[in-house]
């Protein structure tokens, strides 16, 4: 007997793949349907290795019209999923125009940067969305520190730790083996560790860098812009709810819990409009 949400994921994988069969007939409403269903999975992974809301919703669409193409290149020899993944993977890594936008970010760059111009929030505590800036703020942080990993390291820890994806299911992902996937995933996140360990204070007490003194100079800066937020608008975490689970975790977790605690965004609406339309309009699948 499957356990209940093990039926309940091996029924949605069943529905996915009965529609790739029909899309790959021809069915426009069957491929509409294959689109809608991995959209969220792809700007998700996008968004975690890009960081930079544009640039994801770029990636995505150019991964989804390469998915859609190819489609009819899947042999149902493993989960569709995984084969979704392997191409927003590969495209995520190896992209010319994807590493030509890389900011060769390192940890050590980031950690000056994060400890320069911490001053008190002063004024802008009586700001109403004081909270919300601090949120805005954890999170765009949080998620720039994977920057610092090189992008094969940066997969591997979002696939692995972020995902969750099983290592058999990432090394495939990655078309490597499971030995060195484990050993990526492991030095990524002992850098990751180490990084938030000495630098953040919602991980550790004695960092220099808090959000409440790193908000300041961010809005100087417009890196947090009170009139363009985007990662804490629609987060089911408020600052408040991640520093207090944080006090409460156990040291070695805390660098985990930070990561995990962002939202899983959904692929922008206007995105999936277009992608409707590319279908309507014809995208045939085509074999490789």
């Amino acid at each position: 007997m499957y356990p209940l949400e093990d039926v309940n994921k091996l029924g949605t994988i069943m529905e996915i793949e009965k529609l790739v069969l029909e899309a790959t007939k021809g069915n426009k409403t069957a491929l509409e349907g294959v689109a809608v269903a991995i959209q969220d999975n792809i700007y998700y992974l996008a968004l975690r290795m890009l960081v930079n809301p544009d640039d994801a919703k770029e990636a995505t669409q150019e991964i989804l019209i390469k998915i859609i193409t190819n489609l009819s290149s899947f042999r149902f020899e493993s989960q569709f999923e995984t084969w979704v993944y392997r191409l927003a993977a590969n495209y995520l890594i190896t992209e010319k125009r994807i590493l030509n936008r890389d900011p060769g970010l390192t940890f050590e760059m980031y950690k000056l940067d994060l400890e320069s111009d911490l001053q008190d929030p002063g004024e802008l505590q009586n700001n109403s969305e004081y909270q919300v800036l601090l949120n805005e703020l954890r999170i765009s942080c949080t998620m720039a520190m994977l920057l610092c990993l090189n992008p094969q390291h940066r997969m591997a820890y979002v696939l692995g730790d972020i995902l969750e994806l099983d290592h058999a299911e990432a090394s495939e992902v990655l078309s490597i083996s499971k030995d060195n996937f484990r050993k990526q995933l492991s030095r990524a996140r002992a850098k990751v560790v180490e990084f938030t360990s000495a630098s953040c204070r919602l991980v550790c007490n004695h960092a220099k860098c808090s959000c409440e003194t790193k908000l300041t100079g961010a809005v100087k800066r417009k890196r947090v812009n009170s009139e363009h937020i985007y990662f804490s608008a629609s987060t089911q975490y408020t600052y408040s709810e991640v520093k207090e689970s944080l006090l409460e975790t156990q040291q070695g977790l805390k660098s985990l819990v930070l990561h995990k605690s962002i939202n899983n965004y959904k692929c922008p609406v206007e995105l999936s409009t277009t992608i409707e339309r590319l279908v309507a309009d014809g995208i045939k699948t085509r074999n490789i």
